[in-house]
């Protein structure tokens, strides 16, 4: 099914997103969901370790819609994906580094990491969905762009740059369903506006891109968080993980290794700007 899946390239770039309508069948989102489930409590460590979820990025799916968008075979992924269930979160946000700083590295020429989410229920008629902002992607201002809630079936993928604002816990009027409330303003909607929940709400996430000067300075980003830090040194791959990837057209950058032995790392609990140096001289992997 990967190479079947195609997408409007020139949509995505001009949007700053893209759904890719029955990526799945039903019965894969119902094991992603039994294998979530099963998961919980593992702890910490990446989708890519997971022997019950790494298919998720070996399947090549994910591989097939990041060669269309980002116009090349030498796919990277470097550790970052999860799960969640029931998350609470909401509030618009952005995921790349310079986030709030227009001068920023990442807001120079064409931004190339990419975030995969796969809602494993129905949030078409359901709540609890992702919003997004259209056409966010080329400025800082995480108040611009259209407020859209995106309405996915079970089986759709949502790829979305990373420099895109966006929100988890969006909530769907029962009517009419096409004016989308502000993640801000969901707290103060009567219930009774609301459109239910489809059971436990799921979702997985990874992030891909290029062997480029965005990515490199997004993973000597990730190295300055806890969270991800704690997850590079719980994430292992055996050999045939490796071999699942690579024969995806995925390659793994290792950032445990470039980690191990250093106690510098990992000391940020929430996002901090880093400096623009950073990664900069990286460009260059071995």
């Amino acid at each position: 099914m990967a190479n079947e899946l195609t997408i409007d390239v020139d949509a995505f770039w001009e949007n700053g997103y893209q759904i890719v309508r029955n990526a799945y069948t039903r019965d894969e989102i119902a094991r992603f969901r039994e294998a979530a489930f099963a998961s919980r409590g593992r702890g910490p460590g990446d989708l890519l370790s997971n022997p019950k979820m790494r298919s998720v990025l070996t399947d090549g799916r994910f591989v097939a819609v990041a060669r269309q968008i980002l116009g090349s075979d030498d796919i990277w992924y470097s550790g970052d994906s999860s799960f969640t269930i029931n998350s609470k979160q909401r509030g618009f946000h952005k995921d790349n580094v310079d986030r709030k700083d227009p001068k920023g590295p990442d807001w120079k020429g064409r931004y190339t990491l990419l975030r995969f989410g796969i809602y494993l229920q129905d949030h078409y008629s359901h709540t609890g969905g992702l919003n997004l902002r259209a056409k966010s992607h080329n400025t800082t201002d995480h108040a611009y762009g259209r407020n859209v809630y995106v309405r996915t079936r079970p089986g759709d993928l949502a790829v979305w740059s990373m420099r895109t604002t966006h929100s988890g816990n969006g909530v769907l009027y029962k009517f009419p369903k096409w004016v989308h409330p502000e993640p801000k303003d969901i707290p103060n909607i009567p219930k009774w506006r609301i459109a239910g929940a489809d059971g436990d709400r799921l979702a997985v996430f990874a992030a891909l891109g290029l062997d480029d000067a965005h990515h490199h300075r997004y993973v000597e980003y990730m190295k300055t968080r806890t969270y991800m830090v704690n997850s590079f040194r719980a994430s292992h791959y055996d050999e045939q993980t490796r071999l699942e990837a690579k024969n995806a057209g995925l390659n793994i950058w290792d950032v445990a290794a470039e980690i191990e032995g250093d106690d510098t790392v990992g000391r940020n609990a929430a996002w901090e700007p880093i400096p623009y140096e950073i990664g900069a001289e990286k460009r260059v992997r071995a």
